[in-house]
């Protein structure tokens, strides 16, 4: 396994430390034995001439994650914040937490990864938007509580290190790291052979962030009256693709290199599939900041019903109005091609909306003129109403 953590550059009195790429052997004080032979690989007696089985010869090749790391590391240097501390290459990543910044900080942590979204990056051989998924599922998690995310460990096994490939998935993530405003702090390359097949690869990520305990959003500030600000989504965003494979792949016989006239601008369908869901953490953030937010719901798995029912008290419902958008073309192509119910698209896609916020009436048109500032197509979806802690769907999606 290929290490990218940082290294440690200074010890807590700011001392610098000691690092070698990350790798640096004790030698211990104790009879200044400092000429003593800790560990070798000779012989041992043994003919030096004969050959012996080596890790490349099981699949695996150090020298290839090495070259890895290398090809990602000015990416990975372009997300750092300033309290970022030392380099790449250690055994873990350092970051200072400005306590003088905070009254009370509460850490939020989340992991995640882009599930079988990655069959389709692999199949068009397009690695480096499917990071920027990656780090969406888990800052957008974050600042649902209205957490700042800090910094993003990655994991990417792989069948094969194949360089150019894992820097192009590590790129990604980075990319999407700047978007949202955190460090890359690390991460792991790991090969399996005999596990996965050369080209197969599996990513998944962990974000830690920080939100003043008075500051948390969630459940408990929801209130009858609030109105539901809905913002686009960019697409399928990063669930649901074991049925969307089985239905436009399977079944369905489509290509992904075939062109889909609902689509436009000559876009194919894989295009369309790979489309990086879209990062709101940041414009979440300087929302909080400029509106009376009460709580914020990430729509991934379980779609709108099931991740908005996750921030309503006992006393309330949401009312969703479906009228009120029209969903993208891909969500059509999915549910006609598969034939499936509307309560089986709701709880499972998006259906085009990524993001909703639950904010005061009174604050209801300033979101909007934020949102709409920020270039996020955001609009009132429905309202919070007395009730028992349910969603209902309300109304039919506009066509034409």
């Amino acid at each position: 396994m290929t290490e990218r953590t940082n290294q440690t550059g200074a010890d807590a009195n700011g001392a610098p430390g000691t690092a070698d790429n990350g790798h640096h052997t004790d030698i211990p004080e104790q009879g200044k034995k400092a000429d003593k032979q800790l560990w070798s690989a000779g012989s041992n007696g043994r003919d030096r001439r004969r050959r012996t089985v080596t890790y490349s010869d099981a699949g695996v090749s150090i020298h290839a994650g090495e070259q890895a790391v290398e090809l990602l590391k000015s990416k990975v240097h372009r997300t750092w914040r300033p309290e970022v501390v030392g380099d790449i290459g250690g055994f873990a990543g350092l970051f200072r937490l400005d306590t003088k910044k905070y009254r009370k900080p509460i850490l939020a942590s989340s992991t995640d990864g882009v599930g079988t979204k990655l069959v389709i990056a692999q199949a068009m051989d397009i690695h480096d938007t499917i990071g920027i998924d990656l780090v969406a599922m888990v800052v957008d998690d974050l600042v649902a509580c209205g957490a700042e995310p800090l910094f993003l460990l990655d994991y990417i096994a792989c069948g094969e290190v194949v360089p150019d490939r894992v820097a192009e998935i590590g790129a990604g993530i980075a990319d999407g790291c700047r978007y949202a405003g955190c460090s890359l702090l690390g991460g792991e390359t790991a090969e399996h052979p005999g596990v996965m097949r050369p080209d197969e690869y599996d990513i998944s990520g962990t974000g830690v962030g920080v939100v003043e305990e008075d500051d948390i959003l969630g459940r408990e500030r929801v209130e009858v009256g609030d109105v539901v600000i809905a913002m686009r989504s960019s697409g399928l965003h990063s669930n649901g693709y074991s049925l969307v494979r089985h239905v436009l792949l399977g079944a369905g016989r489509m290509r992904l290199d075939s062109v889909v006239e609902e689509f436009g601008r000559q876009r194919t369908l894989g295009e369309e599939l790979l489309t990086p869901t879209r990062i709101y953490a940041r414009d979440c953030l300087d929302l909080i900041t400029e509106c009376e937010v009460h709580a914020l719901a990430h729509v991934t798995g379980g779609g709108i019903p099931g991740n908005l029912v996750r921030v309503l008290p006992d006393h309330v419902d949401a009312v969703v109005d479906r009228s009120t958008w029209r969903p993208q073309p891909i969500f059509e192509l999915v549910r006609t091609k598969g034939r499936i119910d509307d309560m089986e698209m709701e709880s499972t896609f998006n259906m085009g909306i990524g993001m909703l916020a639950v904010v005061t009436a009174e604050d209801a048109d300033r979101t909007l003129a934020f949102l709409t500032g920020r270039g996020i197509e955001a609009w009132q979806v429905g309202e919070i109403i007395e009730g028992s802690g349910n969603v209902q769907m309300v109304g039919s999606h506009t066509s034409g």
